[in-house]
């Protein structure tokens, strides 16, 4: 029997076993177990609706994001994407207690089917598999834009934040959540606001180069941050516009912030400048004036929109000011 007739299996009789418990006046397991909401919450996303009608107790997340706004929020998950932990989540990694559920981008069905999950949490990378998965359980999609966060990237996170408050129980430390979140983006901000550099962020892929403009996955550095940009490229593709070293030698920037995706990608440590120069390069104002920042590849590649994420992006931006 797949995974799929399994599941239509067990909730035809989970669905049989609260009709027959209503007969007898006598809750089931999983109701006694979980606490009931007077007021069932219903969130709306870009995929669908979903309505919680008790507070969870088996939640998985299949994004690295999701795992950080749970772990930020002091919330229990009991499964989670093992291929791309994140340092600042690296706890999870080996704890037996938190099940593998495979690739962030292509998460393993039977392993979700056989956690019994109340509760799933995804992200646009797993939103192909949104309707297979509400199949399981009640599905959260997180509306975050990973093409382009030029506008609304801090409001998204903030209200993703004050939604998962909602759902476990943890509005106050939700609300100090943003409210530590909107002192690092004043932070930034103060610092950007009366400096002239102009800045690329690039991406780094075994050797390539790609840019990311204002209209890019980090459109917010220059939108909410006050980021100068050091050109004026539009892409909005989520590995950014191929660009050479003649490009970054042309568009000559004050600062320069590289994410090393290879890093990510190989597991190994994040390269350095003189493994990356060449002639082209060296000609920029940024590595004459030592202002090449290697960025932390997880916060700005694996994850880029959560608590803690955001937190280390801001401080890698802030530190192209003060190198």
């Amino acid at each position: 029997m797949n995974w799929k007739l399994k599941s239509a299996a067990v909730i035809f009789a989970a669905t049989t076993a609260v009709v027959l418990s209503g007969c007898e006046k006598k809750p089931t397991a999983q109701v006694h177990n979980a606490e009931l909401l007077e007021n069932p919450i219903t969130i709306q996303h870009q995929l669908g609706t979903t309505v919680i009608q008790q507070r969870p107790q088996r939640v998985a997340v299949l994004d690295m994001n999701e795992a950080d706004f749970l772990d930020q929020l002091g919330v229990k998950f009991v499964g989670m994407p093992k291929d791309y932990v994140p340092h600042f989540l690296s706890q999870y990694k080996n704890d037996e207690s938190v099940a593998d559920l495979g690739a962030i981008v292509q998460p393993n069905m039977e392993r979700i089917y056989a956690l019994k999950p109340d509760l799933l949490l995804i992200t646009p990378l797993q939103a192909n598999q949104y309707q297979t998965l509400t199949e399981i359980a009640p599905t959260v999609h997180y509306d975050i834009n990973f093409n382009n966060s030029q506008q609304q990237h801090f409001e998204s996170i903030k209200s993703h934040l004050f939604s998962l408050g909602e759902i476990f129980d943890r509005k106050q430390i939700a609300a100090e959540k943003a409210a530590e979140l909107d002192q690092k983006i004043n932070q930034a901000k103060q610092i950007t606001a009366n400096r002239t550099e102009k800045a690329l962020v690039v991406l780094h892929n075994n050797g390539a180069f790609s840019n990311f403009g204002v209209q890019s996955r980090y459109g917010f550095v220059f939108n909410s941050l006050g980021v100068k940009p050091a050109s004026t490229a539009i892409d909005t593709s989520l590995h950014g516009q191929p660009i050479s070293s003649e490009f970054i030698q042309k568009a000559d920037p004050d600062i320069l912030y590289i994410v090393d995706r290879t890093a990510v990608m190989e597991r190994r440590a994040t390269i350095n400048a003189e493994q990356v120069s060449n002639p082209l390069l060296r000609q920029t104002k940024a590595w004459k004036n030592g202002k090449v920042v290697f960025v932390d590849a997880d916060a700005w590649y694996t994850t880029a929109a959560s608590p803690s994420a955001m937190r280390i992006v801001i401080d890698d931006v802030i530190k192209g000011y003060q190198l």
